[in-house]
Parts: C-alpha cells; structure tokens; sequence
C-alpha cells in the first residue's frame, strides 16, 4: 500500500514540474520584442596596399613643407669631396657689326654701266636721227618728241633743239664722234657744270652741320637717309640720325638698322609722337655728342595736304632754334616724271629746297628729270640713286652722266 501511494505522489511532482517548464517557455516568448528588419550590410574597404618604412604607418594629419623648405645635402656633403661650382656664363649682347662703305669718290662712274641700261633709249635715239642725211622737218619733230618723252620739259626742250639746228647746219658734214661730241656739249650746257652740287655739311660754327630730308611717301625717302650716312661716314665724318618719320610703321626701324650698320646712332621717339619734337632732339643729342652730321629724316608728305606741308613747317623751324638748317634735300622718285615736277613746286613752297636727290634713276626711269627738275626748282640735282644695294647712291657728276646717256 505505502508502495503505491509512493508513486503516486512522485507522479504527481512530475506532471507538476512539466506543468511549470511549459508554462514558463510561453511567458518568454510573449515577452520577445518584435523582430526589426535586416540592417543595411557595410561595405569595409580592401585593405591598403603593402607599404614600406615610414609610409606603413597610418597617415595622420601634419603640416606638410613645401619641397623648396626641405634641405638636401649638398655634393660635397654627400660624397665627402669639394666639388668646384663654376659661375654662370652670361650671354652678352652681340654688337651688330660695323660695314665700311665704298668710298664716294667716283662712284657714278663705277655705275655707269647700270645707268647707262636705263638712258640708252634717248641718247641712242637721239644720235640716231641726228644721223640722218638729210634733216628735214619730220626729223627735227621726232627729235622733240623724243626728248619730250625723256621728260626733258617743254621749255628745255625747245631750247635744246634750236642750239642743235644751228650747230648742225654750220657744221655741215657729219661723222659719227662729231655728233655724239656735239650732242655731249649741248645735254652738258642744259644741265649745266657750274652748280655747286655738294652736300652742305658743314654749319661754319661748333654746332653740327643739319640736313633735313623731305619727301612723299614711296620715294626712298627714309632709305636715302640711311644710305647718305653711309655716303657721310664713308668720307669720314660722324653722323647722329633723327628718325622724325613717326607716322609710318616701322620707318624708325629702319633708319636704326641702317645707322647700326655703319655707326650712327639713332635718336628716335614713340609711333605717331611729334616729328619736331624728336628733330629738336636729335639736333640736340648731335650737339652733345660733338657729331658732324645731323640728318633728319621727316615724315612723308603727301603734297595735297595743305595742313600736314604746314607741320613740315613746323619740323624746320624748330630745327633752326639750335642753328641754321645747312641743307634740305627733296627726294624725287624719277619714274615718276613730270609728276614729280608737281610735288616739287609745292615743298619749295613749304621750305627752301637747297638740293635735290633723283632715286630709282635706274629701271624705267627717264634722264631727262634731271634738267626739268632743275629747271623747274632753280636747284641742282645732288645725289642719284641707282639701285636697291647699300652704296647705290651716288653724287651727281654731269659728266659721268651725260656720257652714260648718249653712251660710247
């Protein structure tokens, strides 16, 4: 009996204590929060490359000098040696090189031959018809036109053409030399042999000698500056250019190269600035350095403007506040011909032309400017050019042309 009443009782303490863990497990789960949904994943960074020394470390914010800041050791420091440090070679500039000019002395005749290309067409044809046997009137037109077309003049060459009716007609028979002697004596007496052609240089007094040069655009104005200092420098003298050509571009350039080339200095001022100022100036600087030439170059003119021929005015006028003006030379560009004779009335206006200078004399130009131009000015011719080369410009010597227009 104790038995069985033993094992009811521990049945019963089992079926209590199952009783108990079942209502335990649901007391948890009711208390549980509710589950929240899956976070996002984080993405971690491959790890860093492998480093060496120092840079293994990881990086951390210092201030950073610049490399400029950062000492290395100099050569001698790092091998233990001195080491021999040279001084920098600093490049000098380069002095353009000074050209000796062809001397003056005869240098026409040495041209002669390029002159004479040019002017072959009048004395050759003149010779021509005077060589005929019989000179009728129909002759002696075609000797005027000839000569008008020469560009002698109209009044020239009338004159010209009666003094050769009378010679002919007394001399009579005639031989070749006799003709070309003639012709020689009479081109000779019309251009005449007696003008002091020279180029004044020279003021007389302590002060340089100043020359003005004048002329329209395009007539080798500025180059015939630069190639009269060579004509200057070549018979010793020392010349100071005044570049007063501010309205043309790059006119002051040029005027310097050509000085450089043989010495000269160049006294110049800014691009459109005041032509008298800078003329004013390089009479000036002329005088300080003791020079014996001062050539001013001028701007072009062009000779239908009435206000910029009175600015030439100006120009020499304020070159005569330092001394007389010795000489103002009007470049004539001679192929141009009798419109040359236009530009040239109009500048004798404006200044007092002493002198005369015929470019591009060579090529299609026509020898006989020569005596309009004279004629037309009351001036003699004083330089010639004859071509593009440095020393193609030459004083005027009668003889030598004369012999290169009628030819051998």
């Amino acid at each position: 009996m104790e038995i069985v009443i033993l094992a009811v009782v521990i049945a019963l303490v089992a079926i209590g204590a199952i009783s108990g863990l079942v209502v335990s497990s649901r007391r948890k789960k009711q208390q549980l929060p509710p589950s929240a949904p899956p976070s996002t994943p984080t993405i971690t960074a491959p790890p860093a490359e492998p480093r060496v020394g120092d840079e293994a470390e990881t990086p951390r914010d210092e201030p950073r000098r610049p490399l400029d800041d950062i000492g290395l050791p100099t050569a001698e420091e790092a091998t233990g040696t001195p080491v021999a440090v040279e001084d920098p070679v600093v490049a000098e500039p380069v002095a353009p090189e000074i050209e000796i000019p062809e001397p003056t002395a005869g240098r026409l005749v040495r041209l002669r031959a390029r002159l004479a290309r040019s002017q072959n067409s009048l004395g050759k044809g003149l010779l021509t018809l005077l060589s005929r046997e019989h000179l009728d009137e129909d002759t002696w037109e075609e000797i005027e036109d000839t000569l008008l077309t020469a560009d002698v003049g109209v009044a020239p060459t009338q004159e010209l053409v009666e003094r050769l009716r009378e010679r002919v007609k007394v001399l009579g028979t005639r031989t070749p030399q006799e003709l070309r002697t003639l012709l020689r004596e009479e081109l000779l007496a019309l251009i005449g042999t007696e003008a002091d052609r020279a180029v004044r240089t020279e003021s007389g007094t302590d002060t340089p000698g100043v020359v003005m040069v004048v002329g329209v655009n395009g007539t080798g104005k500025t180059t015939t500056t630069g190639k009269l200092a060579r004509v200057l420098v070549a018979d010793g003298r020392s010349v100071v250019l005044g570049a007063a050509d501010t309205f043309r571009a790059a006119a002051a350039d040029q005027l310097q190269t050509w000085g450089e080339r043989v010495g000269a200095r160049t006294v110049r001022g800014p691009e459109g600035g005041d032509p008298a100022s800078i003329a004013f100036d390089a009479v000036k600087e002329g005088i300080a350095e003791g020079a014996d030439v001062v050539l001013v170059d001028t701007a072009g003119r062009l000779h239908t403007k009435t206000g910029l021929m009175d600015e030439l005015g100006k120009v020499k006028r304020v070159v005569e506040k330092h001394g007389p003006l010795d000489e103002v030379l009007l470049v004539l560009d001679a192929t141009t011909g009798q419109n040359g004779l236009v530009q040239a009335r109009v500048f004798a206006e404006v200044v007092d032309i002493t002198g005369i200078v015929l470019t591009k004399l060579d090529g299609t130009a026509k020898g006989g400017i020569v005596i309009a131009v004279q004629r037309e000015l009351g001036v003699p011719v004083k330089l010639v050019g004859l071509g593009e080369g440095a020393d193609d410009l030459a004083p005027f010597e009668p003889e030598a042309f004369v012999d290169a227009l009628i030819g051998d």
